[in-house]
């Protein structure tokens, strides 16, 4: 068995609780139960919670990345079309998870609200990557306004995310597809239109 190292153990059971119990309301004895370690032993790691809680956002952020290139590559088939779509088949399984509670990086942003918190920065930052992620898969489709389609994707993606987390409606799923369709299909036609004489 592979021992995991304490660092990782520390910002894993933190991810966790931040994500299901809010992450003021979290305090660092919970974190440290859980680990099952001293103070003394976490702040050989981390100098505060704050600390913890940036090393938490950035590495899921890290995780969310790497899942965005495996989906990808494993379900979007060979071509540019495809590989943009199957985007939707990850927001698909995070919708379909019984322990989901919303975007991990915007209950941060919500709880640490000033733009200038290095909170807020950093789920900020994270969330940037993924939208920078999608106008790549846009502009491998060779449409006019990649950046636009990704902005408006990713505006999906929240929307989805939201509502599912909030209604619990099982339907949004089935929606946010459709949605999506619509607006990629949008944009692949306006890219081979041809101009009027």
């Amino acid at each position: 068995m592979v021992k995991v190292p304490t660092r990782d153990r520390l910002i894993e059971a933190a991810s966790n609780r931040f994500y299901r119990d809010g992450f003021r309301n979290v305090g660092i004895d919970q974190i440290l139960t859980d680990v099952g370690i001293s103070k003394t032993a976490f702040y050989k790691h981390f100098e505060s919670k704050d600390d913890l809680l940036l090393a938490a956002l950035d590495e899921k952020g890290d995780w969310l990345y790497s899942m965005c290139q495996k989906v990808v590559w494993e379900r979007g088939g060979p071509t540019p079309e495809g590989q943009l779509r199957s985007i939707f088949d990850l927001v698909d399984m995070f919708l379909d998870d019984e322990k989901f509670h919303g975007c991990f990086f915007v209950r941060a942003a919500m709880e640490f609200p000033l733009p200038q918190e290095p909170v807020f920065q950093a789920a900020a930052r994270n969330k940037m990557t993924v939208e920078v992620f999608i106008t790549q898969l846009a502009r491998n489709c060779g449409v006019e306004q990649p950046e636009d389609l990704s902005r408006k994707l990713c505006l999906i993606i929240e929307g989805a995310y939201v509502t599912r987390h909030v209604t619990q409606n099982r339907d949004t799923k089935r929606m946010t597809r459709e949605l999506a369709d619509m607006i990629i299909a949008e944009a692949l036609d306006s890219r081979s239109a041809e101009p009027t004489a």
